[in-house]
């Protein structure tokens, strides 16, 4: 079996809890990791100011991968490697998103900005990555400064079609794929989860083959097909699963510790 050097994990609908909690199974988890010494990272499309609260718990000390991987930070959050979307492509997203009336959020580097404070998902977001959203009249001056653009809707399939609409749409200009049901995130062209992989592995002098992977949405399978070993969270869809080489529990029954167990034995 492949030694396992080096475990890359996303971070909502996986290593945490649909609360938003980080269980006592999954801190002991990557303890165990650690005294392995296999090295432990995350990434996520949550922004960067988003991702900090996580990096004590964990003991982080390799760079984090913000924004699904196309902004790397360090355990500090300074940015080490950081890509936008271009300012023409960020307008024809929001405007696509706009006619569709889904909310829209833009996010740069360091502020979330939000021309609608009452979205749904307003709350939920604030929740999530610990963080107020700037209020703006336009988004036209921050477009030049775009990380990740976001349209939110609880209307999973309205937001489906959209992602199709948006993949068509930028092309090659910038990536569309959904994080969660419910959220809609277009990044820069070119990164994603899989590229941060790679440069994590290239960054560590880690064979491809001797990275773990672990995740539940269609943004995770980049990383997937990078790596040599894929974990599908129980509650991921049935097309990530079956990208995946291994299934593990459910995020509400610490899937994640169980499947660090599954590559603790790989070894």
């Amino acid at each position: 079996m492949t030694r396992i050097a080096l475990v890359v994990s996303d971070v909502d609908g996986t290593l945490l809890t649909k609360d938003k909690t980080l269980t006592d199974g999954a801190r002991a988890a990557v303890r165990r990791l650690h005294e392995a010494g296999i090295g432990f990272t995350i990434v996520s499309s949550r922004p960067t100011i988003g991702m900090g609260f996580l990096v004590a718990p964990l003991a982080i000390t390799q760079p984090i991968g913000a924004f699904n991987g196309s902004s790397i930070v360090d355990p500090q959050l300074k940015p080490l490697e950081q890509h936008l979307i271009p300012a023409t492509v960020a307008k024809r997203c929001i405007d696509m998103l706009r006619e569709r009336d889904v909310d829209i959020w833009l996010f740069t580097n360091d502020r979330w900005l939000t021309r609608n404070p009452d979205g749904e998902y307003t709350a939920h977001e604030q929740h999530t990555i610990k963080h107020d959203p700037t209020i703006v009249g336009d988004f036209a001056p921050y477009l030049d400064q775009a990380c990740k653009i976001v349209g939110a809707s609880s209307d999973a399939a309205l937001l489906q079609r959209c992602e199709a609409e948006m993949q068509q749409l930028v092309g090659r200009d910038a990536t569309a794929v959904r994080s969660q049901t419910y959220y809609l995130d277009i990044t820069p062209p070119g990164f994603d989860k899989g590229t941060f992989v790679e440069a994590m592995a290239k960054r560590l002098g880690v064979p491809l083959e001797h990275v773990a992977t672990i995740g539940d949405m269609q943004n995770d399978l980049p990383m997937f097909a990078r790596s040599g070993v894929s974990i599908a969270m129980g509650n991921a869809s049935d097309d990530v699963k079956a990208r995946a080489t291994h299934v593990t529990e459910t995020n509400e029954h610490d899937g994640f510790a169980r499947a660090m167990d599954t590559v603790l034995q790989l070894r």
